[in-house]
């Protein structure tokens, strides 16, 4: 399996981002906070960390949401996945809402979300007047499943 060497600032009490078992592509992020935070049905909130990195370059961290978290209590994050390109040092910051009908209390050292390391390659455009045909051509948002 490819590594890549992360280097990372812990500024929270929390352990550092550790993967749950062998096989997962995940590491855990915990929310760095020394009360609870409450978190109203429909409302956002922007969840601290404290925890800083530096990516290689190629490399970007994806922050997702958990699916316990998700699928139990609605509580996802409001922009589906996130990007921690390699050139950004700040704080990494979690955007969570909360879908269900019920409020949800943020614990201090909580599990929030989960980052994935991925390896990326950047586009390199060419301006054409026409692109090529495909079957498929410009039907979308479902039209795939009717060729």
């Amino acid at each position: 399996m490819e590594k890549c060497k992360v280097k990372i600032v812990n500024k929270s009490k929390n352990p550092l981002p550790k993967y749950a078992t062998e096989g997962a592509a995940g590491l855990d992020l915990y929310a760095d906070t020394d009360e609870k935070i409450l978190l109203n049905p429909m409302e956002i909130k922007l969840i601290p960390t404290g925890i800083f990195i530096e990516l290689p370059i190629g490399f970007e961290v994806q922050i997702r949401a958990r699916s316990g978290l998700s699928s139990k209590y609605g509580i996802t994050m409001i922009n589906g996945v996130g990007t921690i390109d390699s050139d950004y040092r700040g704080e990494i910051k979690v955007p969570l809402i909360n879908f269900g009908k019920e409020k949800y209390e943020i614990k201090p050292g909580e599990r929030i979300c989960q980052m994935v390391v991925k390896r990326y390659v950047s586009a390199e455009f060419e301006l054409v007047e026409n692109l090529d045909e495909t079957h498929r051509g410009s039907g979308g948002f479902g039209h795939s499943g009717n060729l």
